[in-house]
């Protein structure tokens, strides 16, 4: 998590009541009613005060749902030894040790083992006591208790944990039936909506804020698979882990971020987890205590207006980039190696869902449970196909679907690259098999269009647009084909081991020499 995001979780002390210790990420949005004016026609009477005329408009009113949902919103806390916690976790305001371990009166050990305590929020999702909260709350956790609205405490058990969404699930021990309440469908929020956020934070009774969503879908960096539901609403501590509402009572989000840039506290901007997401974890934890998420087999890219230019795809109605993934390399064996994807595909919809970039669809393979059949449609050659895929186990597999960055646009008369054909010395300093094909980039001119589109001395060019390549010769046809037809050229790159595409606009073909011996200038 960056700086600039925190968790409303706190952490205190035993022993130590006045520290409040800071800890990761944790946001809400809380609501009320509320009342705001329409000012008409002014009036002014014989003495000349003015009398405004007003019309008043009254807010949604969230009186009646907080009081219904409330029973099921708890407040948690967990024990934690004092060392477990990371920096991000709140260690700002832990007394530092002044002497280097061993200490010779045993004083050290002593101090490490001192707990303090994290306070986060919950809520009931099933009258047997599952509770949900998140992971951050009860991580490294040696005790868990659950206090409810009506003050009782109860013990729990921590069900299982999911560090890549920030959930975890508890299981309180208790002898009656619980009142809960249900998860919603976050897909069918949208932005403008009212939603209510609703906490108990340091168990001192529940608090309620409100606001609208903002957007959905976003990724904040925290985490792979970040698509969090953002609201405009006041924030309050200890609401890590709380449910955010809808205005029918389900529940659509779990609260878990706020944007703090100055670090010292809300700017009225939280983050939620969405209910679709949640739905899917806590039924994996509560099965198996764990999570397993689905892999596709591909590494994308985000796809910059010069790539879209030289794959010929349409720009959108408002002149951005097209949506979609492009396909960079496909790993051999995998469900989209045996569907037949290849680079240079766009991946446009997913079981008919669209696709906006590579980090959604890294979201959306990760929610498919792995053996499941999934369509994928694509673009290839400006031409849609479609395949049908058998989504795999992410655990299995060497690394995930996801983004491997976004090449961003360049300009300039030249290209300024010198290539050389891929010797048996080459491989061996490449550390390339003889089955890679392709040409590599032995310098880049300073300044030179190669240089701002991002191309390195040592890239292995394997393909010019769709065109193979495996000599320099060939690949400076290619090149200077494309230029001379003021077409952005699309370099196939295999850098590190790994492939990914590089865009570059047109520009006046380098005729300046800058390499002798075998290689070719472009």
């Amino acid at each position: 998590m960056t700086d600039k995001f925190q968790s409303m979780t706190s952490f205190r002390p035993r022993r130590t009541r006045g520290r409040v210790l800071a800890a990761l990420v944790a946001g809400t949005m809380l609501g009320g009613a509320a009342q705001g004016a329409i000012v008409g026609a002014a009036r002014a009477d014989e003495t000349g005060v003015i009398r405004p005329d007003t019309q008043v408009q009254t807010l949604p009113n969230f009186v009646n749902l907080v009081k219904q949902v409330r029973p099921a919103v708890v407040s948690i806390t967990a024990s934690i030894r004092a060392q477990d916690i990371d920096e991000d976790g709140g260690m700002q305001g832990q007394q530092q040790m002044p002497f280097p371990f061993p200490f010779p009166f045993q004083m050290m050990p002593q101090q490490q083992r001192r707990t303090v305590e994290a306070r986060g929020s919950g809520f009931i999702i099933s009258a047997d006591g599952f509770v949900v909260t998140n992971n951050h709350v009860v991580k490294g956790a040696t005790k868990v208790t659950v206090t409810l609205d009506d003050g009782t405490t109860l013990p729990a058990k921590i069900i299982g944990r999911d560090p890549k969404t920030d959930l975890a699930l508890l299981k309180v021990s208790t002898q009656s039936k619980l009142r809960f309440i249900e998860l919603g469908e976050s897909d069918k929020v949208e932005p403008g909506e009212w939603v209510i956020a609703v906490g108990n934070p340091y168990g001192l009774g529940g608090t309620v804020t409100a606001g609208i969503v903002s957007a959905r879908g976003r990724d904040i960096g925290d985490g792979p698979y970040d698509s969090f539901i953002q609201v405009d609403a006041p924030i309050n501590r200890g609401n890590s882990g709380g449910p955010l509402f809808t205005q029918d009572g389900k529940v659509v989000g779990v609260n878990t971020a706020i944007l703090s840039p100055s670090g010292g506290g809300s700017i009225g901007i939280g983050f939620a987890i969405p209910s679709d997401v949640v739905k899917n974890v806590v039924y994996q934890l509560e099965k198996t205590g764990h999570v397993t998420r689905g892999y596709l087999g591909v590494v994308a890219q985000v796809i910059t207006p010069a790539m879209a230019k030289a794959l010929g795809l349409k720009a959108a109605s408002d002149g951005a980039p097209p949506s979609g993934a492009l396909v960079a390399s496909v790993s051999n064996g995998s469900p989209a190696d045996k569907a037949g994807l290849k680079a240079g595909d766009v991946i446009t919809t997913l079981n008919g869902q669209k696709i906006e970039s590579p980090h959604d669809l890294a979201v959306k393979v990760a929610s498919i449970a792995p053996g499941s059949a999934a369509t994928v449609a694509f673009l290839r050659n400006n031409a849609t196909q479609t395949a049908s895929v058998k989504i795999a186990n992410l655990s299995s597999a060497s690394s995930p679907d996801g983004a491997v960055g976004d090449k961003g646009d360049v300009g300039g008369p030249r290209l300024g690259v010198s290539l050389a054909p891929l010797t048996a010395d080459l491989r061996q300093q490449l550390g390339l098999d003889s089955s890679v094909r392709g040409v590599v980039v032995s310098d880049v001119q300073a300044g030179s269009v190669a240089e701002q589109a991002g191309i390195h001395a040592g890239d292995v060019i394997q393909a010019v647009g769709n065109r193979p390549v495996d000599n320099p010769s060939a690949t400076v046809t290619a090149v200077r084909a494309a230029l001379k037809a003021n077409q952005s050229v699309l370099l196939r790159v295999l850098r590190g081991g790994q492939s990914l595409f590089i865009a570059v606009t047109p520009g006046a073909p380098d005729d300046s020499g800058a390499a002798g011996g075998d290689d070719d200038n472009d």
